[in-house]
């Protein structure tokens, strides 16, 4: 038998365990489903202190104490890989590889994730040199030598960003000019702390037994094989929004990211979006668990006038 929900969470990052928390304490009945364990992204993260509240916590620590608060107030969380939903009807359905369940409204948390190289070190080194995030992990390397891997405006702006706290920032790139908006590259070039490597493609992230110390990378002009000495490495190479299940629903934009009202209301009613899976600029825990207490809220209210 299906078992019914008031509400179905998709995705138990921090977004996700916020919306939960502000449901069940409005004594709604909550599903999170996640295919894997809760805390999302910050399971992979080492130190954060850009989060308020805490001068430095570890990650995996932060999911465990959102977690915990939210299941304080009675959701359910089941591990399950969404393979379909149908939002046609009032009652929504959501299956997983081994149930389905039914709900009145539903909250999509899926989130995005970055784009890798695929070379050797990348995994190895990741939260100890390697990042995907300037703003979170740029205070980690105040007057250290730093590497940014992308053309693109997300590795300039970041670049930029890093060149306020690093010693100096190098731009590896692929290509011999770079593709952000002609506004950052001129930024970026007037800038003394940047340095660029044209036509170069990034072969090898390595280091010693606590971090990252050179990023080696190919010549693609001359065929020789290079390196840079670096303490960490910035890597903008895309992110792509988890959104396969939600595409063909009408709600996304033409990459794949999920259209939301400040009310994070999509085009369904009763489906709501937050995190980074939304069409925005900034993707942190800070505002996603910002965008998981409108959600939350909003989903209540939405629940209340389905009874008017």
């Amino acid at each position: 038998m299906t078992k019914q929900y008031d509400i179905i969470i998709i995705g138990a990052g921090p977004g996700g365990l916020t919306a939960a928390l502000y449901a069940a304490r409005a004594n709604l009945s909550v599903l999170i489903l996640d295919r894997g364990i809760y805390g999302g992204q910050m399971n992979n993260t080492g130190a954060i202190d850009n989060y308020p509240g805490f001068m430095e916590i570890q990650g995996p620590e932060l999911s465990e104490k959102m977690y915990q608060s939210a299941m304080k107030f009675g959701p359910e969380f089941k591990y399950g890989d969404v393979t379909s939903v149908d939002f046609s009807n009032k009652i929504k359905l959501v299956k997983t590889s081994d149930a389905e369940y039914e709900a009145k409204a539903v909250i999509i948390a899926t989130g995005a994730e970055h784009k890798h190289l695929g070379v050797p070190g990348e995994e190895e080194y990741s939260g100890r040199g390697v990042s995907y995030c300037a703003v979170c992990d740029a205070a980690f390397f105040k007057d250290e030598d730093v590497v940014v891997v992308g053309g693109g405006d997300s590795a300039i702006e970041e670049g930029l960003y890093l060149a306020n706290i690093a010693k100096s920032v190098t731009v590896i790139h692929r290509r011999d000019s770079l593709r952000a908006q002609p506004v950052l590259q001129k930024r970026a070039f007037a800038n003394k702390k940047m340095n660029f490597i044209w036509n170069a493609q990034t072969e090898e992230i390595s280091g010693d037994d606590q971090k990252v110390t050179t990023v080696k990378y190919l010549d693609k002009k001359t065929g020789e094989h290079k390196e840079v000495s670096a303490s960490g490495i910035f890597i903008y190479v895309g992110v792509e929004p988890q959104t396969n299940l939600f595409k063909d629903l009408a709600i996304t934009d033409e990459h794949g990211w999920i259209i939301t009202n400040e009310k994070m209301q999509t085009a369904i009613d009763g489906v709501f979006a937050l995190g980074d899976v939304r069409a925005k600029d900034l993707r942190q825990i800070a505002n996603a668990v910002g965008d998981g207490s409108i959600a939350g809220q909003e989903a209540y209210n939405y629940l209340q006038s389905l009874n008017d």
